[in-house]
């Protein structure tokens, strides 16, 4: 596997509170999961192939990140704009998350995770929404790591969304206007209580951050890494944690 870094350096802004850790593991890791239709296509199978393939990395990453100490792993499972794709990959996608739970849900239990959603899930329909309101507050009180899970996520909707709540409470009088300060739009946003972002990794070779936790990666180390999202594996991750612990963050200082 190879990987690199697009991390960018400014010279004025300050560190996020709380970001400047000793530790060389990441405290949060984010991932975007790309290449299960090129992994498919590759072997000649169908797409739904490769979403199955996928689910089985999502298994194995989740495994190595609790070993390797991390506390936090954000996973991004359905975009906003995944709605663009044809009704029968969504519909097996919706039909896979459905499985995955319910096949999972006793293992992520026991094994001490948290389940966490963030996006707008209510579009899956109310099956599937019961479904995820079960799973989350069965594991709400899990502390070993936090899976929090994009489904119907957007970045751009949620700092907007965000924006519209500090709005309304300036509007109601709730809110002096000069208090709306970085961590207020910090608090608002779907990962409130969560800790900064140290790492974000995109697999598959393609270099953007697809409307992806733009406001939480300012200062996260990135890494664009070749492999296909189905053959991820813990080696994997080990190698993005090998990096990361090798880096030298800054958060805009010399």
């Amino acid at each position: 596997m190879t990987a690199h870094s697009a991390a960018t350096e400014g010279s004025e802004a300050a560190a996020p509170e709380g970001a400047r850790g000793e530790s060389s593991v990441p405290r949060h890791v984010a991932i975007i999961m790309d290449g299960n239709g090129r992994w498919a296509a590759r072997k000649g199978l169908p797409r739904a192939a490769g979403h199955r393939a996928g689910a089985e990395a999502v298994r194995r990453t989740l495994r190595a990140a609790g070993e390797a100490g991390i506390e936090v792993l954000t996973l991004y499972a359905f975009s906003s704009e995944n709605w663009r794709r044809s009704e029968e990959e969504v519909s097996d996608l919706k039909g896979l998350l459905a499985y995955y739970i319910d096949k999972e849900l006793d293992s992520l239990h026991r094994e001490g995770v948290r389940l966490k959603l963030i996006g707008d899930p209510s579009a899956f329909g109310p099956q599937l929404v019961e479904r995820l309101d079960r799973a989350v507050e069965r594991t709400r009180n899990n502390d070993r790591l936090t899976l929090v899970v994009a489904l119907n996520y957007g970045a751009r909707t949620e700092i907007a969304g965000a924006a519209r709540k500090l709005a309304a409470e300036v509007a109601e009088g709730r809110r002096d206007p000069g208090s709306i300060d970085e961590a207020a739009v910090a608090a608002t946003l779907d990962t409130a209580g969560l800790p900064e972002l140290d790492l974000l990794i995109r697999t598959s070779g393609e270099v953007r951050l697809s409307n992806f936790l733009l406001w939480q990666a300012a200062y996260a180390e990135l890494m664009f890494v070749d492999t296909l999202w189905p053959d991820f594996d813990e080696a994997a991750l080990k190698l993005a944690l090998d990096q990361f612990a090798g880096r030298q963050r800054r958060f805009g200082g010399r």
